[in-house]
């Protein structure tokens, strides 16, 4: 019989973390344990992190109230399969769905990305993010960081051409993309979008709210424009047709593993790029998304990076490449 136990953890942040709803200084985390026996006998647990998020309505004591409420149905065999119906997506079906994962990877003795038929994960190069900040932060943020391949500007409309602009002096050979986390209108896309081509800027994250982002659509376009409030399973695809070039998919959005394979494939289908994100969390909730990455054309799996500490066992960075995790941490 499976057991299934939910935990809050918080994980502090090095110094704050900024977009354009708000700063903070923890990561508020939920984290599933899910206990049973292999085939030897041997008790095995499975785990799984997500980060309530409240952009989307959740909170920790919610997603943490709304797993309880599954305790008997897992005691009484719901799987990851039922957990599919079971609950919407979102942050309380992730952390679960993962944990299945990892309780399926250690049942069988064998990795997740071998149950799924996929090859062995690579090494990834991933965005480091600097948060929002002036323009005179951001360039000293960049200077600090300069030789990392990739940067991720988190940006909020008002000073945003100064804030790439000092970025871009202070890390020039950095790939640079950027995230407007909704904060843009109609008329700061048309107005920056070109000036940011000019600075090398390769991607513009969700720069409209999610409920006014039909002006996207025919558009033109001088840099791809990628979806995140906007796309958070496969259902989301028919709604953003031709409003966009590529798809963020977040294990949180999606509710899991399960459904954020077929949100890459479904969306890979019908010609988006694919870049694979996350909610600042530790390296328990960066393990799935690993194998979800491969492939992507953007990785932003930074978030282990951006804490004063992470697990023990979590991912290894090396510099701005992250390896895939361990069987001590997840799958």
């Amino acid at each position: 019989m499976v057991s299934l136990t939910v935990r809050r953890e918080s994980w502090p942040i090095r110094g704050s973390f900024a977009i354009s709803r708000g700063s903070r200084t923890t990561a508020e985390v939920v984290v599933v344990e899910l206990s049973d026996e292999d085939e030897s006998g041997v008790t095995v647990v499975g785990r799984g992190e997500s980060v309530p998020y409240d952009r989307y309505d959740e909170t920790v004591d919610g997603v943490i109230e709304t797993l309880q409420g599954l305790r008997d149905s897992v005691a009484h065999g719901l799987d990851r399969i039922g957990l599919q119906r079971a609950l919407s997506a979102g942050a309380a079906r992730t952390a679960l769905d993962c944990a299945f994962w990892d309780l399926e990877a250690k049942r069988a003795g064998h990795r997740v990305w071998e149950l799924l038929g996929l090859s062995k994960p690579e090494p990834l190069l991933t965005a480091y993010t600097l948060s929002l900040g002036t323009a005179e932060a951001m360039g000293k943020a960049a200077a600090e960081n300069a030789d990392r391949p990739l940067l991720k500007l988190k940006l909020a409309g008002p000073d945003d051409l100064a804030r790439v602009e000092a970025v871009r002096a202070n890390a020039p050979r950095a790939r640079l993309i950027v995230d407007a986390n909704e904060a843009w209108t109609l008329a700061d896309f048309v107005e920056l979008a070109p000036r940011l081509q000019v600075l090398g800027v390769e991607m513009i994250e969700q720069p409209l709210p999610s409920d006014g982002d039909e002006a996207l659509a025919g558009l033109r376009r001088p840099i791809p424009v990628c979806a995140d409030e906007s796309c958070h399973d496969t259902a989301s695809l028919a709604r953003i047709e031709g409003r966009y070039d590529a798809v963020n998919i977040k294990l949180e959005k999606t509710g899991g593993l399960t459904e954020a394979l077929r949100l890459k494939e479904a969306a890979q289908a019908q010609g988006y790029s694919i870049m694979v994100g996350c909610m600042i969390g530790t390296s328990l909730a960066m393990a799935p998304a690993v194998l979800v990455a491969q492939g992507a054309k953007v990785v932003d799996l930074d978030a282990p990076l951006l804490l004063a500490r992470d697990r023990p066992d979590g991912l290894r960075y090396d510099g701005s490449l992250v390896h895939p995790p361990e069987p001590v941490l997840w799958g």
